[in-house]
């Protein structure tokens, strides 16, 4: 118990509580300590029912089972090493952006999901970390199965076509990547081309909950030890020293 408590205690922080409760909800579920049906993102119970808490519980749960069991251990590997890079690779330092990074790609999910009737956004939450992270280290090499290695851009597209080839799904996957895409485009892209602020920024209310000892950064914008003035319609990103995943 000591050593996992050592390995929790070492997590960043949001990285550390969301990969906590994203195994409480599913193992409660599972061993009905709590009714899986109250945890889905279920529109007639969220607004007719006022069960205010769904698009909470929906981030987090996971259907515990047989035929789901590998596919949940293995969103929980991208949960903590994709969440962790970012946490302390291009957000080190800014805990407020990150928090911001994750809120709005939650909400944004939980609009889409109502309106298009998805329960679940566990796998869309973290395909949308994952995909940020790919495209800020788009060049960087990672691994896959078997020993397979790509370019990080390409792993977001490989995860959907798996998961639409072996699952016969790939939709909450493609939609993780399109909420990801958004906050890319909002943050660095846009203003990458336009030469002007993020059409998105944190709330000062999250800066004063989680202060940071690099706030000067600015929301979706690179350390400015990462950019290039020279160059301001070129792109800075995924020019750091490789990283692995094994």
């Amino acid at each position: 118990m000591s050593e996992i408590g050592n390995f929790f205690n070492s997590l960043p922080f949001f990285t550390r509580y969301w990969f906590a409760l994203s195994i409480i909800f599913p193992l409660a579920g599972r061993f009905g300590l709590v009714n899986p049906s109250y945890l889905i993102l279920e529109w007639t119970a969220f607004f007719r029912k006022f069960q205010i808490w769904r698009p909470v519980t929906a981030a987090f749960f996971f259907p515990l089972g047989p035929n789901t069991a590998f596919a949940y251990m293995l969103s929980l590997y991208f949960l903590y090493n994709y969440s962790l890079k970012l946490e302390t690779g291009l957000f080190a330092g800014r805990p407020a952006d990150y928090c911001f990074l994750l809120l709005f790609n939650w909400i944004t999910l939980v609009t889409a999901g109502l309106a298009l009737n998805v329960w679940l956004l566990m796998e869309p939450l973290i395909l949308s970390v994952l995909y940020i992270w790919c495209q800020v280290n788009k060049d960087v090499v990672v691994n896959f199965w078997f020993g397979t290695r790509m370019k990080a851009v390409y792993l977001p597209w490989v995860l959907f076509g798996f998961n639409f080839i072996l699952r016969g799904g790939g939709f909450e996957e493609l939609l993780g990547i399109l909420v990801g895409h958004l906050y890319y485009f909002l943050t660095i892209t846009y203003p990458q081309e336009r030469g002007g602020p993020p059409i998105i920024r944190t709330p000062q209310i999250l800066y004063d909950y989680f202060p940071g000892s690099n706030r000067a950064a600015g929301f979706g914008v690179p350390p400015a030890a990462r950019q290039r003035p020279a160059n301001r319609g070129g792109h800075a990103w995924g020019r750091g020293h490789t990283l692995s995943d094994d």
